[in-house]
Order: C-alpha cells, then structure tokens, then sequence
C-alpha cells in the first residue's frame, strides 16, 4: 500500500510521463481520426453517385432502399456488440472519467470506424479518447494517469476532426475533464497540436470551415447582437428538450434498435431523392449559405428540415456526433437573422456572413455551456481575433437565456439518460487506488474553509493541494483558496460516487 501511495504522488515523474504519453495519444489518435475523416469523405462522395445513378429507374430505387435496410441491420448488430458507440461518445466519454462507465477500448475503438456518423466529432472524439485509454491500458498505467490519457484523447480527436488544435485543447477542459491543471493542460496541448500537425502537414487536408469574414461588425448593430443572443438561447433550450423527447418517443414504442434504425435510415433514402441538402452532415449547406443570397422562405424551410431529421436521426441511437450538425444548424439561424436585419433593420448585406459566424458560436453555447470553447472554435476557423467582442457578447447572451430557461447542458442529460436505459459496466470492486482532483471555484461553498471543517465523503483522503504553482501537503487547519487545486484519493470502487459528492461540495 505504501508503495502503491508514493507512486501515485510522484508528482514530477507524473508531469513528465503525461506529457510524453499525451504526445504518443497526439501522433496515434490524429492518423485514426485523419483516416476516419478521408473514409467519411470518401463515403459522402460515393453516396452523391450512387444517388445520381439510382435516379435512372424505380429498380435500382427500391435496390438501394434495400441497401439502407442491410445497413440499418449491420449497425444495430454492432450496436448489440458494443452499445457504448451508441450516439454522440462524448457523453460516455464524460461518464468514463467520472468513474460511470468502464468501456472496452479496442471494441469501441473498431466498432466506431464502422459506425453510421451523423456529425464527424462525436465518434473522432471517442476515438480519440479509445486511443489514449488504449495506451494507458497496453503501457499498464494507473487510473490517474489513463484519465488525464483519456482527457488527451479526447483533445486529439477534435482537433483532428475541425482543424482547430486550441477548440479540441479547451473543450476537453472545459467540457470533458471541467477543470484545469498544469499537468493536464500541458499534456492536452500536446495531444492536440500533435494531432492538428499531422492533419494538417504531414496529410495536407484542408478545415472544415475556412471562409473569410469582409469586416469586423460596426458597433451600431450591437443591439442586434442582443437580440440574436436571446433567440439562441431560446432556440438552444428548445433544442435540448426536443432531442430528449425524441429518444423518450423511440423508447415508448418498445421498438427494437433495428426498428429505430430503420427511421432514419429510410427517411435518408427518401431525402437523398427529393431534398439532397438535408441528408449528410451539413458542411455543403455552410458553404452555400456564405456563398449564396437565399431567400427567407427557403432558409425557414431548410431549417426546420434539417432540425427535424437531425433529431430524428440521434434519437434513435444510431452512433454519430451533435457536434457539428448544431453547428450548421446554428449557421442557419444566423442567415435567417441576417437576412431579416438586411430587410427590415437596416443591416448592410456584407454583414450577413458575421450572423452567420456569430450564431454558430451562440447556438453551441447555449447547448453545450462550453462558451470558451465555441468562441475559440469560430476564431480558429476565421483566422482573426477582430470578431472576438462581438462573439462573446452573443456567446454570453445566449448561455445566461439558455441558463434561464433551466436547461441543462445537453451532453449531462444524454449521460444521464444513458445511465438510466443501460445496464453498463461500471468499475466495481476494484481495490486499486486513485488520485481524482478538483479545482476550488470563486464563491465555492469550499472556499475561506478549513479542511476540518468540511464534511467530506467516507472513504477518501485529501493528499495534496496546488496552489501558486506549489504543491505541499495539507494539514486539517489549511485553508483552501479559489484557484486551490485538491487530489483527493480513493478506492477505485468508490471513484463515481465520492466525485459526485466532492462535485457537488464545489459547486454548491
């Protein structure tokens, strides 16, 4: 047990072998999620010809209608053999770290490569994240460090996927791990400039989105900028009930994962023949809506479209991301804005591609309370820092609406929720030990407290405390400070629980 303790708090030898792993998650996940990217490419373009050369006759229609169906059956099988790729992998993910779930990383890491994808960052995410428990696993190391490994994962797999090596570093902080270290965050950057490199350099692929901005936004159409937060903060809410209701709609008709599959797989087939733009992920709509002056009517109507059959297509379980089609999704309601300011407010037409930018960033947030994140996500992808005040004011606008309305960030209800429906492996009766850390918040109920004074859960020990840049061990009479990071030891059989309880101290 001794052994098992100086070990865990080597802290010096933990910043560097993080760091070294962190780069080895970096190389390994981007080549996965680089090829996973050039299959998803690969596949769209052969969907558009196979389309075309079906629309020659009703036989070869129904022949490919017939293929859907083979499909829909192929993926509820691997979904029967692997239900943790079941939808976005970021709530699961989210669950692994928090000692939830114990999902078996080379049958989630092979079953996502062949899974349907709805939005690309889902499955890179999980991939990515597959990727550095992999490692963590083949090198033997202990729970500690196959979280922060999990974390770099995570990290490499959005910026694989997006281009955008600073987004994947804070949204895996910010939306997956929910804190800081500098330990964590050094290994994260790692991963995920390790990962963006080889995207981009070595394979030589483009982004995602990479369209220019004509001018920064005059501060005479800020309030505007008020009025389209407030929209997606509504928006945003209404779309995180939807989706919910959706998946509890599936689950009232008692039908089976190839029944559910069938939904969308079906409806795809009938949009592929009459609304093209409306099936995919949407990166053809983003670079039509910047391109092309469309009108309101159409913009409404593509819009509710590609709402309906995105909802439709996560609900039913079918593994792929939310990720990027909410993006796109946002893109939409930011030309309809646009276009209805140009009409009836005034709103020079040059401006309309900003709404479209901005109400990206604000849809995001209001759905996944990552603000940061989406922020970084829209000044990576414009390659400037001029849009930065009006996207925070949009951005911030939308999270205290979304906040307002009582709407929980979507990928805490979908874990939830997966909790609930699954009987899922969880690490139970293990005897090894592990370090869980938690970052002391401003206004905290912890903060200006004396550790002996705080009712903390049975069976976990406070072994170690940061603060300035120093670690020491503390005693009962240490105060914890905002900023103070603690480690907290424990069984790991009793990881899920005492993170709950010390997260709910926190944010009390």
């Amino acid at each position: 047990m001794k052994n098992r303790l100086l070990k865990l708090l080597d802290f010096k030898r933990f910043k560097l072998v993080v760091l070294f792993e962190g780069l080895i998650v970096g190389i390994v996940g981007g080549l996965v999620v680089v090829l996973y990217r050039i299959c998803l490419s690969k596949s769209a373009t052969l969907l558009q010809q196979i389309l075309a050369f079906c629309q020659k006759s009703l036989l070869t229609i129904i022949l490919w209608f017939v293929v859907l169906i083979i499909l829909a059956k192929i993926v509820s099988k691997l979904l029967k053999y692997e239900s943790l790729i079941s939808g976005s992998g970021i709530p699961q993910l989210e669950g692994e770290l928090a000692g939830k779930i114990d999902a078996n990383w080379w049958r989630g890491f092979l079953s996502s490569l062949a899974g349907l994808a709805l939005g690309r960052e889902g499955p890179s995410i999980q991939l990515g994240a597959m990727v550095g428990k992999g490692v963590g696993k083949i090198l033997k190391r202990n729970k500690t460090e196959e979280r922060y490994l999990l974390t770099c994962g995570a990290s490499a797999g959005l910026a694989a996927a997006f281009h955008a090596p600073l987004a994947g570093v804070m949204f895996a902080l910010e939306e997956v791990h929910k804190h800081f270290s500098a330990p964590l965050l050094i290994s994260v950057m790692t991963s995920s400039i390790a990962a963006d490199y080889l995207m981009s350099q070595i394979l030589s692929m483009d982004p995602i989105f990479n369209f220019e901005i004509v001018g920064t936004m005059p501060t005479k159409y800020y309030w505007m900028l008020l009025i389209l937060g407030v929209i997606l903060g509504i928006l945003g809410a209404f779309y995180n009930k939807s989706l919910l209701t959706i998946q509890k709609l599936y689950d009232r008709f008692n039908l089976t994962t190839f029944q559910k599959l069938l939904v969308p797989f079906i409806l795809a087939g009938i949009l592929g023949f009459t609304i093209p733009e409306l099936i995919g992920n949407g990166d053809n709509i983003v670079e039509i809506l910047v391109s092309n002056n469309w009108s309101l009517n159409l913009l409404l109507f593509l819009l509710i479209g590609k709402f309906l059959f995105a909802q439709i297509s996560f609900g039913s379980g079918a593994p792929g991301g939310i990720f990027f089609p909410l993006l796109v999704i946002g893109c939409i309601i930011g030309a309809i804005f646009g276009q209805v300011a140009h009409l009836y407010w005034g709103l020079e037409a040059s401006y309309i591609n900003n709404f479209i930018l901005l109400a990206m960033a604000g849809y995001f947030t209001a759905i996944v309370r990552a603000p940061v994140t989406g922020i970084i996500l829209i000044f990576e992808m414009t390659g400037t820092l001029n849009h930065l005040l009006s996207i925070a004011l949009v951005t911030i606008v939308a999270y205290i609406v979304a906040d307002l309305l009582k709407s929980k960030p979507i990928y805490e209800s979908l874990l939830e929720n997966l909790l609930k429906k699954r009987n899922l492996p969880t690490y139970q009766g293990v005897k090894e030990k592990v370090l869980l850390d938690f970052m002391i918040v401003a206004n905290s109920h912890l903060e200006n407290k004396q550790l002996k004074d705080i009712n903390w859960p049975d069976n976990s020990l406070i072994v170690s405390l940061y603060r300035d840049g120093n670690e020491f061990i503390p005693r009962g009479n240490t105060y914890l400070k905002s900023g103070d990071t603690i480690m907290v030891m424990c069984d790991k059989a009793k990881e899920s629980l005492i993170y709950d309880q010390i997260s709910k101290l926190i944010n009390t």
